[in-house]
């Protein structure tokens, strides 16, 4: 098979986990950029990101007011929110205090970490995530705009580990902290969103929700382990211990196409991908992805994408 380079290389110790595959798919990459401490009344106003944003409160409690959500959600130590909508949010150490531009405190600062009056009662921390600016998309679509996950809840305890971990590499400057740091918070990205999909309330029907359906992972499994072959229902099907009807029923219904269509999406995301990074020629790449010829394979993707797979290639070049 003949995939893009990046994706071939991230395949080769790489388990049938099409949640993993995803994750490499979009190049999530997640940053911890800094926090603060704080004391006595305070407020900060954050600009509206222009990435996911993710932050942690590590010592005290706080409020957190996001634009276009009708209540504040109340913050305590150990909990975890991830921001995916670009909104200007506030946090505050309580309501009645007129926030202050965070830009403005941060400005300056080469730690990333600065301290609001006596800096005692409260600390934070906070980062970004970063996505293909295009096969990013299949990531940040499908999530909700603001996840909380409480220090409370099963999920999050794990995160106190990491949160622990985070704070000692920061603070101690050890070698390769900056390394450490990032897969730490790469961690933390995922437990959030296994969070996420273990305690949300049902999601739209998405390749999100079918991830999250252990009915259905058999199945998926098979599709992202082995994209080319050439499926049949019955193999699907058989493979979720179901009958033909009721697998395909059940599989339309939680992820809102039917599953050889969801195979060929999948086939076209890896074909825009490889098209994007390489020069590949199309006929390589449509026998790579279990199309007969180049006009079967292209078809399907002006089907599926708008556009033939050399236009697609040369709006990128």
């Amino acid at each position: 098979m003949l995939y893009s380079s990046t994706y071939l290389r991230n395949r080769t110790n790489m388990s049938s986990d099409p949640f993993s595959d995803i994750l490499k798919f979009t190049n999530a990459e997640s940053i911890v950029t800094g926090g603060f401490n704080a004391g006595g009344p305070w407020a900060l106003r954050f600009p509206a990101p222009d990435k996911i944003k993710f932050f942690a409160v590590l010592k005290g409690e706080c409020w957190v007011v996001i634009d276009g959500e009708s209540e504040p959600t109340h913050f305590r130590t150990g909990d975890v929110g991830l921001l995916t909508a670009k909104r200007s949010f506030v946090l505050a150490g309580d309501l009645e205090t007129a926030p202050v531009d965070a830009m403005s405190v941060f400005t300056g600062v080469r730690s990333g970490i600065t301290t609001l009056g006596d800096g005692k009662d409260f600390s934070q921390l906070g980062g970004h995530v970063l996505l293909d600016p295009t096969s990013g998309r299949l990531l940040a679509d499908v999530l909700p705009p603001w996840i909380h996950v409480p220090a409370a809840s099963p999920q999050a305890t794990s995160f106190r580990w990491l949160l622990t971990q985070l704070v000692e590499e920061r603070a101690n400057d050890l070698p390769g902290a900056s390394l450490v740091a990032g897969q730490l918070a790469q961690m933390l990205f995922i437990q959030i969103l296994r969070a996420h999909l273990e305690t949300s309330s049902p999601m739209p029907a998405g390749w999100l929700r079918a991830l999250a359906n252990p009915r259905l992972a058999p199945a998926l499994r098979l599709m992202h382990d082995d994209p080319a072959r050439d499926w049949h229902l019955e193999d699907l099907a058989q493979a979720c211990a179901m009958s033909r009807t009721t697998f395909a029923f059940h599989f339309k219904k939680i992820a809102g196409v039917a599953p050889l269509t969801y195979l060929t999406e999948w086939r076209m995301r890896l074909a825009e991908k490889t098209l994007r990074e390489g020069k590949t020629p199309v006929a390589t790449l449509a026998q790579s992805l279990g199309y007969a010829s180049e006009s079967a394979f292209s078809n399907a993707f002006k089907r599926v994408t708008g556009s033939s797979p050399k236009a697609f290639r040369n709006a990128g070049a």
